[in-house]
């Protein structure tokens, strides 16, 4: 009875994590790359959405540096051997899942006072107050995944600092289930939340300026189907996750009393859903293209004078 019940895990740790990852990083990392390059070198004036992007594209750039050892070590069915990078690696990860969200809120928190405050007066929509967001930003992710640190130090003691687990299978003196319910609800459902919010407000908005400045409200309906995509993106690749990560931890209990081959199909369908929550890391360079404050024509310009200055070299007159 139990040798009928496949090794899901094995299989998708071998046959669909490494490539899943190795896509993720050869089509995110470039992208991500020339976001944080073209706002260090083009962008003239920065503006306060241009400084959540880029905390964004920053985050989103060191997670995806990640991914290459993961492929690596998954197609080579080894093991993670060292603690440290163990434990780097689960930070990184879930810093980059809860900050990703977190700086779309102010993205959409920013074109919303934009729209109320064309002139740009109020004071969130000032650089400096959104680098103190930003600040406070990092600051309250970094509180969120400060007790999975702490849980990932227990766990690889208790396996002799040679067993590097998943969150979901993690044990130690901190309640696994717990942590992760709470951390799904503040750092993920209270964000989307806010993004549908922050979706309805903005078309509320536009609606209510319809009549009397119709050009303007054309021209300010981009934000809002940006914001309406963010918030779509995010449920649909985060929702899988935190839904089967939870399930995972509940499997894993005594009192479940779940069969072995349920664990293993539970477990199976939460591999199967991780590759995908990274996902917005690759689709994140979308949102600085639409958003950012002609960001795209900056960059653009910038390419075509380094194009013209390498085609003069090689070919001088």
């Amino acid at each position: 009875m139990m040798s009928s019940c496949p090794q899901l895990d094995e299989i998708l740790e071998l046959y669909y994590l490494p490539p899943f990852y190795g896509i993720e990083f050869c089509v995110g990392f470039p992208g991500n790359l020339l976001v944080v390059l073209g706002y260090v070198l083009c962008l003239p004036e920065w503006r306060s959405i241009n400084v959540y992007l880029f905390n964004l594209a920053v985050s989103d750039l060191i997670f995806l540096c990640t991914l290459p050892r993961l492929s690596y070590l998954y197609s080579n069915r080894q093991p993670e051997s060292s603690p440290y990078a163990c434990v780097i690696n689960r930070y990184v990860l879930h810093v980059n899942l809860y900050s990703s969200i977190l700086f779309m809120v102010w993205v959409s928190m920013d074109r919303f006072l934009l729209i109320r405050h064309p002139t740009r007066n109020h004071f969130l929509l000032r650089p400096r107050a959104a680098l103190v967001v930003t600040g406070l930003s990092w600051l309250a992710v970094n509180v969120q995944v400060a007790p999975l640190i702490a849980l990932m130090l227990q766990d690889l003691k208790r396996g002799n600092w040679s067993l590097c687990h998943d969150f979901a299978s993690l044990k130690g003196d901190i309640n696994t289930l717990g942590y992760s319910l709470g951390l799904t609800l503040t750092g993920y459902i209270l964000p989307l939340l806010w993004l549908c919010l922050s979706s309805y407000k903005i078309a509320h908005l536009l609606r209510a300026q319809e009549g009397a400045l119709p050009r303007r409200t054309t021209s300010y309906k981009r934000p809002l189907r940006v914001v309406i995509a963010a918030a779509a993106m995010f449920l649909v690749l985060y929702t899988p996750y935190h839904v089967m990560r939870n399930i995972r931890i509940v499997s894993g209990q005594d009192w479940a009393g779940l069969e072995r081959c349920t664990k293993i199909y539970i477990e199976g369908l939460y591999i199967f859903t991780r590759p995908f929550a990274f996902l917005h890391s690759v689709i994140n360079p979308v949102f600085y293209f639409l958003m950012g404050d002609q960001f795209r024509e900056l960059l653009l310009t910038k390419l075509r004078e380094l194009l013209s200055k390498t085609r003069r070299h090689r070919d001088p007159a």
